[in-house]
């Protein structure tokens, strides 16, 4: 990459240039030898007509043309080209991300924004006393749960070699490196580049639900599982630090999953895969417990001639050395001198055990496991071996704690339709799902209550929810409670919704011994949190009055007493923007979390929100601490579930100090939100009539775009979305039913598609509408002052800027002109609505350009704009070559599918 052709680069960047220029000019090195020196001339004249298309603002038209007609093998070589710079931008930036974290902690002075010691001094000078934030730090819970949507499905092979190629640049950053050594780390990079570039992206097969089991655990089982300790340790000493307290440490984290639960619309999850699920976790984990313990008992080499043993401990060996007479055989005698040596070596034989299904030897929990750790550490710290082994052994018992013998807790999900389909059949009646909520409420009650038990029935539906039941029961019983999370009610829109959950279940035979009546008499009840997901704008509108039909009903009170009174309540942030726009969606959310909150308080439980949230803006993805801190009051509360999908994962938690650097984040912010939510405001009652107002119009002028006689048709001629539809991007069909219309399309694969295409309506169609009404019939003033002073509709502003900035209407418009007649009707409103947005957004924030106010993020962009904008044009061409096909030609679909990952890697958060 030539110096005279880079954006401006930020101060503190001239590492981040030089890991840019060091890793394209390995790209380039790459290309050559991999394709030749021609191919890599040619990609050269491409990436230098996309700069200069950009530098002096050229239509797309020229560089359109020289993609035009290039053979299948050719362009997918072309776009693979591409995909690999911008990944080496990616990693470039992602390690500059590790190299300022480190600059903060070596220089010594401020803390690092965000950081834990940051938030706790931020706390400290608000006036946060140590009591109180100890008291929250013991309420604090901080769930992300990671789900089986993916628009990157990347080999876990390519995974690692990123990972070799990230470990390479931090070696880099020892400035005692010597020559040779520094040669190595580019033979490193340049070895993992190669590789890589002969590994296709992705497997041309659709993924079973065990291969996304297999890359979720990736995160789960390999940086996450590392990290876990370095986060406690990290917040300890910004206690200390800050406020000078050294206590014990609350669990604070847990993470949960769906992979292998998520029922709705995927046939193929089910009762076998629940439990395919939980038993691969459980083997995951107590395999990283028995490789930390072996590392432990090579630590541990203690003797009993230089320190004290606790009797406590030394019985607990002899207990052992009876318990497992083969494993004690086998240490050495060189070693019997070694009591914590000696005992991990039969703790390790005892997580054998335990991994052996129904060896009685084995661990009957995690607790049973941490009994025996916490016997040694006491013994450490006792005979002055706080520095000789305690703080490894302490690792392990935070991973314990964290994880326990599930890795994360599974939970499931399935569409209130699906119920009402089973219960139709299993009450004998056709008219089930029809009838009015009211009816259907007083007729489940019984059964929900345990009072009657609904009779088996010869009907799949019915008999394929009594086996995920029934399956749940025996895990919980085989796992511990912990392994299993929340049950959701997809398209939940009644109480009745949530009582034919109970009512199933107890078909299922899920249900459990709880506290006893006031009669004396034992009660069972089910031992599962439902949460009602209210996804379109109407539900959301809604979900105040279904929340509170559902707490008047006795029967799901008694339920809703044995949780402990506590109502779990999922936010769909994906359909709702799908339904009515981004604008719409977010003031929905909002302003349910402020009435599902009042409806809680009134009934005398609490509430706690698990937020459905995607990587695009459209499907509330957004940086955590201003996502939080506009949250209306009293939401978090101290408890953050989070679900976390698609290429997020990665960017979140595929490198070890940037996983510790989010968690940290998420943590911070839910502390700060918690312990100090942003103050009252009296102008926010005026401000929410404006919303209430701008929401309306927004969603009106979306829907006349979605609503129109021919969108659907238009939708799939000017968007990939029938490449998207064949790419083997995960386990279940991309559309819930046929496609009669938006609402039957899944909200991933319609934002993906609007991506790819780079118009990203999704993120800001209807608020430039909105936003011109507004000042017409309201002022501006009020507007300026909200997007000023407002946290709520600032955050709103500040997201659909940055989708602004990732879309490029000329190359829209190419895609556009795929969908022939229908392209004047409907682009020429999606133009005009981009340059109301854009305007409006730009004059009520005070700039005169976009992203002014972020120039990392708009370095960011800058940086990937020459290689995403040639893969775009590129697509344009060979979708309509792929069509003209009829669809049938396989190699130019190859070419496609490298497009579209290409450009999805490029522009990020894209789904």
């Amino acid at each position: 990459m030539e110096a005279s052709r880079d954006p401006e680069f930020l101060p503190h960047d001239g590492p981040l240039r030089e890991d840019v220029h060091r890793l394209g000019a390995m790209v380039g090195r790459m290309l050559a030898e991999q394709g030749g020196e021609g191919f890599y001339q040619r990609v050269e004249q491409v990436r230098t007509a996309s700069i200069r298309r950009r530098r002096e603002g050229h239509t797309a038209d020229d560089l359109a043309e020289s993609l035009a007609g290039l053979d299948a093998e050719a362009a997918e070589a072309l776009a693979r080209a591409f995909a690999a710079y911008f990944q080496a931008v990616n990693t470039a930036e992602r390690v500059h991300r590790i190299r300022r974290r480190r600059d903060y902690q070596r220089e010594g002075g401020a803390a690092q924004p965000e950081s834990l010691l940051d938030v706790l001094q931020r706390l400290k000078d608000q006036g946060v006393s140590a009591d109180e934030l100890l008291e929250w730090l013991y309420r604090l819970k901080v769930e992300p749960v990671f789900t089986a949507h993916p628009t990157e499905a990347i080999r876990r092979s390519l995974l690692e070699k990123e990972q070799a190629i990230v470990r390479a640049l931090i070696d880099n950053f020892d400035p005692t490196r010597t020559p040779q050594e520094r040669k190595e780390d580019d033979d490193r990079i340049f070895m993992a580049l190669s590789a890589g570039w002969q590994t296709a992206e992705a497997s041309p097969v659709r993924p079973s639900v065990q291969d996304e089991h297999h890359h979720v655990g990736f995160y789960l089982a390999n940086p996450i599982y590392r990290i876990v300790p370095a986060f406690y340790e990290a917040l300890a000493d910004a206690l200390q630090t800050v406020y000078g307290v050294a206590v014990p440490l609350p669990r604070l984290l847990s993470f949960a999953t769906w992979v292998g639960g998520d029922m709705d619309g995927n046939p193929n999850v089910g009762a076998e895969t629940i439990a395919n699920s939980l038993a691969t976790q459980r083997a995951h984990v107590l395999e990283h417990y028995i490789a930390d313990v072996d590392g432990l008992s090579r630590l541990l080499s203690q003797t009993d001639d230089r320190v004290n043993f606790d009797s406590a401990l030394l019985q607990r060996l002899a207990v052992y050395r009876e318990q497992f007479p083969r494993a004690a055989a086998k240490i050495r005698p060189r070693h019997a001198d070694m009591p914590y040596r000696c005992l991990l070596t039969l703790i390790r034989a005892r997580l054998e055990a335990t991994l052996e299904e129904g060896h009685d030897e084995g661990y009957a929990s995690a607790d049973e496991l941490l009994d025996d750790l916490l016997l040694i550490v006491h013994g450490l710290v006792d005979h002055r071996g706080l520095n000789a082994g305690a703080y490894a052994v302490r690792r392990l018992i935070w991973r314990v704690r964290t994880f326990g013998f599930h890795l994360a807790r599974l939970d499931v999900r399935q569409d209130s339709r699906v119920h009402d389909d089973a219960l139709a059949a299993l009450l004998g009646d056709e008219s089930w799902g029809s009838r009015p909520p009211a009816e259907r409420i007083a007729r489940l009650r019984p059964y929900a209550s345990g009072e009657q038990a609904l009779s088996q029935v010869d009907d799949t539906q019915a008999e394929s929810l009594r086996a995920v039941f029934a399956t749940l029961n025996e895990s919980r019983g085989h796992y511990g409670s912990d392994a299993i999370g929340l049950y959701i009610i997809s398209m939940a829109r009644s109480a009745a919704d949530v009582l034919a959950v109970l009512a199933l279940a107890r078909y299922g035979s899920f249900a459990a011994l709880a506290h006893a009546s006031q009669k004396g008499e034992s009660e069972t009840a089910v031992p599962l949190d439902i949460a009602p997901l209210f996804e379109t704008v109407d539900d959301l509108k809604n979900a105040p009055d279904t929340l509170r039909a559902l707490l008047d009903d006795p029967v799901y009170r008694i339920h809703l007493r044995a949780r402990g009174d506590r109502q779990w309540v999922m936010l769909g942030y994906s359909d709702s923007g799908k339904d009515g726009g981004t604008l719409a969606s977010r003031w929905g959310l909002q302003r349910a979390q402020v009435e599902l909150l009042e409806v809680a308080q009134q009934a005398g439980i609490s509430l706690a929100f698990f937020h459905g949230r995607g990587g695009s803006a459209s499907r509330g993805g957004a940086r955590i601490t201003p996502a939080l801190l506009s949250s209306p009051r009293g939401s978090v509360a101290g408890v953050l579930r989070v679900t976390e999908q698609g290429e997020v994962i990665h960017r979140k938690y595929g490198i070890r100090a940037l996983a510790l650097r989010n968690l940290e984040q998420t943590v911070g912010a839910v502390l700060r939100a918690s312990l100090r939510p942003r103050e009252d405001e009296p102008r926010e009652a005026d401000w929410r009539d404006y919303m209430n107002a701008l929401a309306s119009d927004s969603r009106r002028a979306y829907r006349e775009l979605v609503d129109r006689e021919g969108f659907v048709d238009y939708f799939r001629a000017a968007t990939p979305i029938d490449v998207i539809e064949q790419m083997a991007l995960g386990s279940r069909p991309s559309r819930r039913r046929s496609m009669r219309g938006v609402e039957d399309l899944r909200a991933i694969p319609w934002v993906f598609a609007w991506t790819q295409c780079r118009s990203i309506i999704t993120g800001w169609y209807g608020l430039g509408a909105a936003l011109e009404r507004a000042v017409a019939s309201r002022g501006e003033a009020a507007l300026t002052d909200m997007a000023r002073d407002w946290p709520f509709f600032a955050n709103v502003l500040d997201d659909v800027e940055m989708v602004l900035a990732k879309c490029d209407l000329d190359i829209a418009e190419a895609f556009s002109k795929l969908a022939g007649p229908l392209h004047d009707s409907f682009f020429a409103m999606i133009r005009d609505e981009f340059a109301r947005t854009r305007y409006w957004l730009l004059r009520l924030k005070g700039s005169e350009e976009l992203l002014r106010g972020d120039p990392r993020l708009s370095l960011s962009i800058r940086l990937r704009n020459p290689y995403v904008d040639p893969m775009s044009l590129l697509q344009v061409d060979l979708l309509q070559r792929w069509r003209a096909t009829d669809r049938s030609d396989e190699h130019l679909l190859r070419a496609l599918v490298a497009c579209v990952n290409g450009v999805a890697q490029g522009l990020q958060n894209t789904g």
